[in-house]
């Protein structure tokens, strides 16, 4: 039995199965990829590669309606997300192509003695594999497939088990945009499968997005094999509230930084560090928009908050719910579950270091903290062995810049929240990874910076 299906967590029906990929197939797919890189790259130029890059990114536009219905099945991300994550794909793809000649131009560097001239040329790293998550199917592949397919490296793209179908549909559009055999490669393969992929000669480099287990995993047959790898992982990310003029509005950044895609986002608000003199009117203000904003139906535009995106994804945060209100967590607000639907939910009273506090909760579930001051915040938002985003929330703008310059983190927003952009570096350290997405830097992981000095 294949690992590959869609199954509505909605509805809990299993809408359709997808053969995995044999071991023959998949050898046969590293050699088609291998062939691009040693054909298709050497014979195309980077304005050629980002002309099928921007393709891509309009037929993402044209057909936004049918890839949202295919994610709303799948992993019951609300309708206007799913659209809202079309578009946004759409755009990281314009940006790649865009820029690409910029991105990959030659950095001159200037000689400290001596005659002649040096310069850095980038260049294609070769065939690469990324291995994605479901919680943003077309997002978190365009972050990788851009640019590294405007650099000219060939991509084996493994989506997750439960996201087959917008898989398939994003191997019809790079096909359609008119890349060649073998430049993006879908394969349906196993985790077992996906060990001797890394360990191949022909593949050069491997990105992931995922679960701290699955990274370390990946990380381990990378270094044995010598090959680069990028991680992106798990977050808990600290919201700071240390000064406010409109409490009411930080409430509402609160609640969108958690709630967005039912709070299934690595980058998602998790950790609520409210300064003591704001505490109790903020608490107030941030139930009663979570109470509000229940659970329902992801086909329907009004939806909010869809479902989790699984069986298991529910069963997992049920057990962390439980285990922190067993260890003297208090539910503020929600804390119910329903088949795989679960209520916004605030958590107060939980020790800091704690195990609920050093978890990573995918799920519209918030634990909220009191601090006593600047020096208390930044430490509890230290206190965590992840470090990917965080949003600092003051009316002090020289605060403002120490607490950011002291987070331990690879983001930090301050004063507003929902602000990724295509050009904007994405990614942490610490137990969230380390490598970046997007921007300059997301086109500077996998590219060749040869030096070529002359007289």
């Amino acid at each position: 039995m294949s690992n590959y299906a869609v199954v509505n967590p909605a509805t809990g029906e299993k809408v359709r199965e997808y053969e995995e990929i044999s071991d023959a197939d998949l050898d046969a797919a590293i050699a088609r990829a291998d062939a691009a890189y040693r054909s298709w790259t050497a014979s195309t130029t980077v304005a050629e590669r980002a002309a099928l890059i921007r393709r891509v990114g309009e037929l993402h536009e044209e057909r936004r309606e049918e890839l949202a219905e295919i994610v709303v099945r799948e992993m019951g991300k609300p309708v206007e997300q799913a659209l809202g994550e079309v578009d946004f794909t759409a755009e990281i793809y314009a940006y790649y192509a865009g820029n690409a000649e910029a991105l990959m131009a030659d950095e001159p560097i200037e000689l400290l003695d001596g005659e002649g001239t040096a310069v850095v040329r980038r260049s294609a790293f070769g065939v690469l594999l990324g291995i994605m998550p479901w919680n943003f199917p077309y997002y978190q592949v365009a972050r990788f497939a851009a640019p590294n397919l405007v650099i000219g490296n060939p991509i084996l793209l493994k989506h997750a088990p439960q996201c087959p179908e917008s898989a398939e549909a994003m191997q019809r559009i790079f096909d359609d945009a008119g890349f060649p055999e073998g430049a993006y490669e879908n394969v349906y393969a196993s985790n077992e499968q996906i060990e001797a992929v890394i360990a191949d000669p022909r593949v050069h480099g491997v990105s992931v997005t995922g679960s701290e287990r699955a990274g370390a995993a990946v990380a381990e047959t990378a270094g044995r094999n010598l090959k680069k790898v990028v991680l992106e992982l798990g977050g808990s990310d600290p919201f700071i509230l240390l000064g406010s003029d409109d409490l009411e509005a930080a409430a509402t950044a609160a609640a969108e930084a958690r709630l967005d895609n039912a709070g299934q986002s690595c980058n998602a608000a998790k950790r609520f560090i409210v300064a003591d003199e704001l505490y109790d009117e903020f608490l107030e203000k941030f139930k009663a928009i979570l109470a509000a904003s229940q659970p329902g139906d992801p086909t329907s535009e009004d939806t909010e908050v869809g479902p989790l995106s699984s069986e298991t994804a529910a069963d997992r945060l049920e057990d962390q719910v439980k285990r922190a209100i067993d260890a003297g967590a208090e539910v503020v607000v929600g804390g119910k579950r329903d088949g795989n639907f679960f209520e916004p939910t605030i958590l107060t009273g939980i020790e800091p270091g704690a195990d609920a506090s050093q978890e990573e909760f995918f799920g519209p579930v918030a634990q909220l903290y009191r601090v006593g001051s600047e020096e208390e915040a930044v430490e509890l938002a230290n206190q965590t062995p992840f470090g990917l985003g965080s949003y600092v929330m003051t009316t002090d703008r020289e605060q403002a810049e120490r607490v950011a310059d002291r987070i331990e983190a690879g983001m930090v927003y301050v004063n507003l929240v929902g602000a990724d952009s295509p050009e904007l570096p994405f990614g942490g350290f610490k137990r969230s990874g380390f490598g970046r997405e997007l921007g300059r830097y997301g086109a500077d992981e996998f590219v060749n910076k040869k030096l070529i000095r002359s007289a």
